[in-house]
C-alpha cells in the first residue's frame, strides 16, 4: 500500500462539479492499494499518516504530526501510485488490486481513519473511488512524501 502525502493549506477533491470532500491545513492523501495489501497493512499507513511529523513546530521544524498541528486528512483513491513505470513507454497495472478489492480496503481504511480521527480530533474527508476526480490543492512547503506500509 502506498501513499503519497502533500501537506496543504486546503484541497477539494470535485466529482461531476460537486464538492465531495475538502480540507483546510492537512495531509492530502493519494492512497494506492496492490495485489497483496491488506487490512494490517491499511492500519500501518494509517498510523503513519496520523503520527507522520511533517507540520512546523515554533522553531520551524518538522516535528508536528496532523493531530497536533490542528489539520485534517483528505483521503484519495489512486491507482495509477501502484504502476510499475520501470520499462517501456506506457505505465504497467499489474501490481494494483482489482477493483474489488481496492474499493474493499479504501473503504475500510477510511472507515478506520474515521473512529481514529474522531478520537484524535482529525478531521477526515474522502474522493469518491472509482470516480473522475478533480483534485486542487495548495502544496504548503511544498511537502511531499511518499509513504509505503
Amino acid at each position: 500500500m502506498r501513499a503519497l502525502i502533500q501537506r496543504v493549506t486546503q484541497a477539494e477533491v470535485m466529482v461531476e462539479n460537486e464538492s465531495v470532500g475538502a480540507i483546510e491545513s492537512g495531509l492530502l492523501v493519494l492512497v494506492g492499494i496492490e495485489k497483496g495489501d491488506d487490512e494490517a497493512r491499511a492500519d500501518k499507513l494509517l498510523h503513519k499518516l496520523l503520527h507522520y511529523r511533517v507540520f512546523a513546530d515554533e522553531a520551524d521544524k518538522m516535528n508536528l504530526n496532523v493531530q497536533q498541528a490542528g489539520g485534517s486528512l483528505l483521503l484519495v483513491s489512486q491507482f495509477t501510485l501502484a504502476a510499475n513505470t520501470g520499462s517501456g513507454m506506457r505505465p504497467s497495472f499489474s501490481a494494483a488490486a482489482p477493483p474489488a478489492e481496492g474499493e474493499r480496503l479504501f473503504a475500510y481504511l477510511v472507515e478506520r481513519a474515521g473512529r481514529c480521527g474522531e478520537e484524535l480530533g482529525v478531521g477526515i474527508e474522502t474522493g469518491r473511488f472509482g470516480a473522475n476526480m478533480q483534485v486542487s490543492l495548495l502544496n504548503d512547503g511544498p511537502v511531499t512524501f511518499m509513504l509505503e506500509s
